[in-house]
């Protein structure tokens, strides 16, 4: 019997009514459905059926479907298993089990203690006047030195390391310092309120005697919770690596390279344990080989996040266009069609951190997530996965 020709169930990522990029918008795009979350729902709080059918019903009316949610977040304490961390658990398993119950299919989570990601600068200006996410290591230290203060901050660099970044903050404008730490310590997609210092402070305090090994094992026991629940009402849990994929503020980081994927998945060996597989987080780690990582736990991937960085250095990336960065998109995407050839299954796929680009140049949306600079991804990734069918 011949095989059917599977591609990716295509998505875009949707941040609720308040989104400037319109269910509309991702309608015209073509796209089979979108990814999205409870934003207004407390974090640690349960998501009921009847809030989970409300936002199901109102994507349905655009005649898009709702299978993955991006996110479902892990509450600090659970991350910490300090605190009310058995309550969190509890809700989180009654909130897969709504989930479930309402049709959703897959459940995408990270467990990057207190920052979801860091960048350094929002609206990095490209030669052709786009504007892309970028990370530099270098204003990472100012901001983490001279703008949060961190306690021990400076015992992790040597004196004339610190002393020369000193001269370097002396010379920003106070408009470029007060920017940066804005873009640092911003709000998170989906959220209106900002972080302030304090609250930074306090929560990177949290962790102060929580190295990698003991977040793992926090992760592995919550993992040993839910997974389960996943199995009983066939959700697929699919972590996000590490954004970026090394440490910041002196937290530890579990989810960055090749053996971190290998510790996770081995240690919680069901299938509803699985990927995110996010190729420009994992991509800006040069010690990463995507394409075999992503053939050896094809399997346990249940969402492809499908972007492009650049390295200029060690300590500088931004994010590129989707098929001119360091990572082989061409490779990833024959790898990916392979995988769902050989599975028999359509993957969700979605495009992720667009260039601010045209028309989108004038409006306040979401950094990385305006429409138009997406909608460019999204069409070289359907002519790319076009043309590798095309060739089989």
């Amino acid at each position: 019997m011949k095989m059917k020709n599977i591609r990716f169930n295509q998505q875009m990522r949707w941040f609720g009514p308040s989104d400037p990029v319109a269910l509309s918008d991702i309608a015209q795009a073509g796209c089979q459905g979108v990814v999205t979350a409870l934003h207004g729902v407390e974090v640690g709080a349960i998501w009921t059926k009847e809030l989970i059918r409300e936002r199901k019903d109102l994507i349905n009316s655009f005649g898009l479907a709702w299978t993955v949610v991006e996110s479902l977040p892990v509450h600090e304490d659970i991350k910490m298993r300090t605190g009310q961390f058995n309550l969190y658990i509890q809700n989180y398993r009654e909130s897969l089990r709504n989930l479930g119950d309402c049709g959703l299919e897959v459940v995408t989570y990270n467990f990057m203690p207190v920052f979801d990601w860091v960048r350094t600068d929002i609206a990095h200006l490209l030669p052709n006047q786009s504007e892309a996410l970028l990370y530099d290591q270098e204003k990472y230290e100012l901001a983490d030195l001279f703008l949060l203060e961190r306690p021990g901050a400076r015992a992790e660099k040597e004196q004339v390391q610190v002393e020369r970044l000193q001269q370097r903050f002396d010379d920003m404008p106070e408009e470029e310092k007060q920017a940066l730490f804005s873009c640092v310590f911003q709000a998170l997609p989906g959220s209106s309120t900002a972080l302030r210092k304090d609250q930074v402070l306090a929560a990177i305090a949290q962790y102060e005697h929580i190295d990698a090994q003991q977040l793992r094992a926090n992760l592995i026991a919550f993992l040993e919770a839910i997974v389960p629940i996943a199995e009983e009402v066939g959700i697929r849990m699919a972590i996000h690596p590490d954004d970026p994929p090394f440490s910041v503020f002196g937290l530890p980081r579990i989810m960055s390279t090749e053996a971190d994927v290998e510790e996770i998945m081995s240690r919680v060996p069901s299938t509803a344990n699985g990927l995110c597989f996010c190729t420009g987080s994992f991509g800006a780690q040069p010690q990463n080989d995507l394409v075999q990582l992503l053939k050896e736990w094809g399997s346990r991937i249940h969402f492809f996040h499908l972007r492009n960085t650049k390295r200029d250095g060690p300590d500088r990336f931004w994010e590129a266009s989707l098929l001119e960065g360091d990572t082989d998109m061409y490779e990833i995407v024959k790898a990916a069609v392979g995988l769902m050839q050989k599975e028999q299954r359509s993957i969700p796929m979605r495009p992720d951190h667009g260039h601010k680009m045209l028309d989108d140049l004038g409006k306040n949306v979401y950094p990385g997530y305006g429409a138009i600079g997406r909608l460019k991804s999204l069409a070289e990734l359907r002519g790319l996965e076009y043309a590798i069918h095309a060739a089989v």
